[in-house]
């Protein structure tokens, strides 16, 4: 009868004089994760009487030898002891992954180019900004002093062109900061640097029998250079009067793997766990307050003329949709039967949910090889009933955007990634999710609602100036954004929009009656930000008004300052 034995580190004091055995083995089974893989061996051994040593010879250098595993069953008994891993001479041949360089290449590009393009708009900026500084007095014909009814024109137009570029900024530094992010990722699914004489590594495991046994050993070990991606793909069939709207939400994997070994006709499982990370959360270091110490006169900076204009908050153009991928038209599939022809059954992979992991089996047995090249496999495929709805943000952009929400109802969590979007057949472009959980809302973004016209107009800006010291400087404005629907059934539509907010008590913002009452007040956390929801019937239009006052001493200018958004949840 067959006897299965674990690893267990025993020491022999003969193994001084142990006989090798070279392991003759294949890899059964990977386990991958986001940043590295778990790998199985099986093989076979014939052991003599008394200590001995079974070697593998040949593995990865990357491999990490404390993650190495023996587990064994034989005819007979017998017992396993210390493993000892040798780093040996090797011949490997560098092994390139052109696509992966390709990509890290490309980004590098891009990275470089929103460099130049964050200078050229911190050049405009300054621009605008030593114009500002230009009294009123000298920006009229032949250096001669500016009509005072032309003051507020020129006030607008120079907080209109801050709060442009200022926009621009913020979208060019944040794609910035995806590249930097998405380079990162890619070099750290690189390889150990293949070269002609890389070391590999020989795993040698002691053994002990009383008789001459035939043994079965599984040997799993970790190694870098191996990950995988999750995306996802929606397409959404926004119904009719007969039928209600539908996604068909798909999760695929993609897989690479450089590891130096070829996984031929293996078993492959995706885990959602990081099995490089961190493993407890990190402690904080003492923070001490004291009173802040200016620099000396001689050390601050010079500045002529008065500060910089109030920049108000006018509309800037939001940033393109990203670009569509030109394959992306192939990934669509016809439903049902056409004529005498069947859709295929797509297989997808076996969930495995835990409290703190999941896992997907990945069906049958699959071939990745090791130069880099992408796998890409369905993990789950099914249809969800969400929520349409409108959302516009009429202060950057007067359009409204289709959204629908559906709630994440299975068991594993949907991890960050890109997510191809399909609206009633057509590729409208792709978007992101970031981490779902289980019973989390997930909102996505399908392109411009046409036919919903968006409008927002300042109806009325009034300042005072001070006429003595000491008297207080005010600022009232007040904006009107329209909504009108064009569609033939009632929409629901979320309108958003914003007031300055303040932390310092010599500078009061207050909302003014004459608002329309918002639905939500500080929306996901974010500060002098208010929604307005409602549903609009066919060819009805909503009104919506914006009036507030700021207050602040005479002597003083004020700056706006846009903040960062909370961090988003999908």
């Amino acid at each position: 009868m067959m006897s299965r034995l674990t690893a267990a580190l025993i020491l022999f004091p003969s193994l001084a004089s142990a006989a090798d055995i070279d392991l003759s083995s294949r890899i059964d089974r990977v386990t991958v994760y986001p940043d590295g893989a778990v790998v199985t061996r099986l093989g076979k051994a014939e052991l003599s009487e008394g200590a001995s040593q079974i070697v593998l010879r040949g593995l990865p250098a990357s491999i990490d030898p404390a993650s190495i595993r023996v587990e064994g069953k034989g005819t007979g008994a017998f017992s396993l002891g210390a493993v000892d891993v040798r780093t040996v001479p090797g011949d490997v041949k560098p092994v390139i992954d052109k696509a992966l360089e390709d990509k890290i290449r490309a980004l590098r590009e891009e990275k470089s180019k929103l460099d130049g393009d964050v200078a050229a708009v911190e050049a405009k900026r300054a621009t605008i900004e030593r114009f500002s500084q230009v009294g009123p007095d000298k920006l009229g014909p032949d250096g001669k002093a500016l009509p005072v009814t032309d003051w507020p024109a020129v006030f607008e137009a120079i907080g209109t062109s801050l709060t442009k570029v200022n926009g621009e900024l913020r979208t060019l530094r944040s794609r910035g900061s995806e590249i930097d992010a998405e380079i990162a990722v890619l070099e750290r699914a690189r390889p150990q640097p293949g070269r002609p004489g890389a070391p590999k590594r020989d795993v040698a495991i002691a053994v002990e029998a009383g008789a001459p046994v035939s043994a079965e050993l599984a040997v799993s070990y970790r190694v870098g250079g191996a990950n995988w991606l999750p995306q996802y793909e929606a397409r959404l069939s926004t119904g009719s009067a007969a039928a209600k709207p539908e996604i068909a939400f798909i999760r695929r994997a993609e897989l690479r793997q450089r590891t130096g070994e070829d996984w031929s006709d293996v078993v492959v499982t995706l885990s959602t766990t990081r099995s490089a990370g961190g493993t407890r959360a990190p402690d904080l270091a003492p923070v001490q307050v004291a009173f802040y110490e200016p620099p000396s006169v001689y050390e601050l900076p010079r500045r002529s003329g008065p500060v910089a204009a109030p920049a108000p908050m006018a509309a800037a153009k939001a940033k393109a949709e990203a670009e569509a991928q030109a394959d992306a038209e192939a990934r669509q599939r016809k439903a049902g039967r056409t004529a005498d022809f069947y859709v295929p059954e797509v297989q997808t992979a076996q969930l495995e949910a835990g409290a703190y992991q999941a896992s997907f089996t990945v069906p049958g047995r699959i071939t990745i090889a090791q130069d880099g090249s992408s796998k890409a496999v369905v993990l789950s495929q099914g249809k969800v009933s969400p929520t349409l709805s409108a959302r516009a943000t009429p202060e950057l952009e007067e359009k409204a955007y289709l959204e629908a929400a559906f709630t994440h109802e299975e068991e594993a969590p949907l991890l960050g990634g890109q997510v191809f979007l399909h609206r009633d057949g057509a590729y409208i472009g792709q978007g992101r999710i970031s981490l779902v959980a289980p019973g989390d809302k997930v909102a996505l973004g399908f392109g411009a609602d046409d036919k919903l016209k968006v409008s927002r107009v300042p109806v009325r800006r009034r300042e005072s100036e001070p006429t003595w010291i000491g008297q207080t400087r005010t600022d009232l404005r007040e904006f009107k954004t329209v909504v009108k629907s064009l569609h033939a059934q009632p929409v629901s539509v979320t309108v958003t929009d914003r007031v300055p907010f303040s932390e310092n008590a010599a500078v009061t913002v207050e909302t003014l009656p004459q608002t329309t009452p918002p639905t939500e007040k500080q929306p996901n956390g974010k500060r002098g930000v208010s929604a307005w929801t409602f549903d609009l019937a066919p060819g009805a239009e909503k009104e919506i008004k914006l009036v507030y006052r700021i207050k602040w001493p005479g002597d003083r200018e004020l700056s706006y300052e846009a903040q960062p958004l909370p961090q988003a949840t999908n």
